[in-house]
């Protein structure tokens, strides 16, 4: 059990940023190079970008994502992970993740769109509960991206206890707050869920441009109105966001990573 202070009255200390998107997401506008130097004058020890899956209308081509293994480990002083957001696109929890690109991924974040999720096709709450509850089930996502939208909405009690016994991370998409204002109430429902369950949460920009790169005010006053507990942050210190990757991904592994954090390079 986490004993948990809080947010009211402090500031957190954010040191990641893992969603993100490129020019290569062609509704974006920045850079790998510029997201992840707008992450470094934050003073971001870590960053994913996390372009969108295939279905999505204007995805990267192909080889995108497998070719992602060339980019180095450590980039203008941020651990750089390799990552996609993959659209959920059906009521078993299947993804957009292609098999040659899944072995690349280190940082997926699942979500639901409107283009992708079954297009036309009324959903009941019942059928997103249970295409979240498989989604739970794939040991590829991290995270669960904004899914306090209104179009998807689901059954948040039986769902985001089980988030937290998978280890999936919930995210507070500081997007939300400016590209879908009617998911709020929702979004705030979902953070009482997390802190009444102890769930693991994320705040993550969603940048579609360097200038969005870490800012994550809104979801901070959200956060603080709420009280909620900073413990349950994982990016709002380098310790948490390191026991995360050391649970539940292979980064550590990697020789660069390691040579990185013995050496202070990150």
């Amino acid at each position: 059990m986490i004993c948990a202070a809080g947010l009211k009255g402090k500031t957190m200390n954010f040191v990641a940023d893992m969603h993100m998107h490129t020019i290569a997401s062609t509704h974006a506008y920045s850079t790998l190079e510029e997201m992840i130097a707008a992450a470094a004058r934050k003073g971001f020890f870590a960053a994913a970008i996390t372009d969108h899956g295939a279905a999505m209308p204007g995805a990267p081509g192909t080889w995108y994502f497998q070719n992602m293994k060339v980019l180095p480990r450590v980039f203008n002083g941020v651990l750089l992970l390799r990552g996609q957001e993959s659209n959920v696109l059906d009521y078993e929890g299947n993804l957009d993740l292609l098999p040659e690109d899944a072995s690349v991924m280190e940082w997926v974040v699942a979500s639901m769109h409107g283009p992708t999720m079954m297009p036309g096709k009324k959903h009941t709450w019942q059928d997103i509960t249970e295409a979240w509850l498989q989604v739970a089930e794939n040991p590829l996502v991290k995270v669960i991206g904004h899914c306090g939208s209104e179009e998807f909405a689901f059954d948040y009690e039986k769902v985001i206890p089980e988030f937290g016994r998978k280890g999936k991370l919930v995210e507070l998409n500081e997007g939300t707050f400016r590209v879908r204002k009617k998911s709020l109430k929702n979004c705030a429902a979902i953070m009482r869920l997390c802190k009444r369950h102890e769930v693991r949460i994320i705040v993550d920009s969603d940048a579609h441009v360097s200038a969005h790169v870490g800012e994550f005010a809104q979801g901070e006053a959200l956060l603080r109105e709420l009280d909620f507990p900073e413990e349950l942050v994982v990016n709002s210190s380098r310790e948490r966001m390191l026991e995360y990757l050391r649970e539940y991904t292979c980064v550590p592994e990697d020789p660069a990573f390691k040579e990185a954090v013995t050496g202070g390079v990150i």
